[in-house]
């Protein structure tokens, strides 16, 4: 299943003009996200608060991923302080999954943000979490922190922020875009024999295990007539006529 390292900012000195600063508001979207990345069975790592940019580069290279995707707002040049709107999306121009996945995630935020037009992508050769790592990456940045407007929009708009950028990541792996439950435990309710886990929530997708009668389960999302679940190590898609919950699922 795909693997992304998640680089929430660090960056707690940045402070928004609606209070707070970049590196509480950008962990709360990481946060938000976490339960959209497992209903659509994409597996993470995610930095910590007391780390740099720098230094997750270096975890995400002690690991094999398939995307490194860096949270951050943006602030306005010096003597300009508070007079620019608008995200950015910025990908290595030698890199045609990172630009690929940026016009992606551009695409969608002009669904979400109030300016549309204003939503760009850019090619770097400056930023390390775009330029230094293994795998494709891309650096968001959401908005201008020091203006208020902005500021604003991305304090009342967490969660559709992170699922927006969610249902992104779920284009770029090519998977359909799933809904995020409680997760909820359940159970394997065969006839008899295995039921197949699969790749992605398709009867001819590739099978990754096989999960015995009566095996436990836990549910993290739901697409069509499929459960996104977890069986040990394994995460994947089961049909859902197959799995007895233990009680109905509930949405996030």
């Amino acid at each position: 299943m795909p693997r992304i390292y998640l680089s929430p900012s660090t960056q707690e000195y940045n402070l928004y003009a609606c209070g707070g600063n970049e590196e509480y508001y950008m962990n709360l979207i990481a946060d938000a996200m976490s339960p959209w990345l497992l209903a659509n069975s994409i597996r993470y790592t995610r930095n910590t608060p007391d780390m740099t940019a720098a230094s997750s580069i270096r975890q995400s290279w002690e690991s094999t991923y398939d995307f490194y995707l860096s949270l951050h707002s943006n602030a306005s040049p010096e003597g300009q302080e508070g007079s620019r709107r608008g995200a950015e999306v910025y990908y290595s121009p030698v890199s045609q999954n990172g630009r690929r996945a940026a016009e992606i995630i551009a695409a969608n935020l002009r669904e979400i943000y109030p300016y549309p037009e204003w939503v760009r992508t850019l090619p770097t050769t400056r930023l390390g979490e775009v330029t230094r790592t293994k795998p494709p990456a891309v650096l968001i940045e959401f908005a201008y922190h020091d203006n208020p407007d902005d500021a604003e929009w991305i304090r009342q708009n967490i969660e559709p922020i992170a699922v927006n950028v969610v249902q992104s990541m779920a284009e770029y792996f090519y998977l359909p875009f799933s809904q995020a439950v409680v997760p909820q435990m359940g159970t394997v309710a065969t006839a008899w024999g295995n039921l197949n886990l699969r790749k992605r929530p398709f009867p001819d997708a590739q099978i990754i295990a096989r999960l015995p009668k009566d095996s436990p389960v836990t549910v993290y999302g739901r697409w069509q007539g499929w459960y996104t679940v977890k069986a040990g190590e394994h995460l994947g898609y089961v049909s859902a006529a197959y799995i007895h919950l233990d009680e109905p699922l509930a949405d996030q």
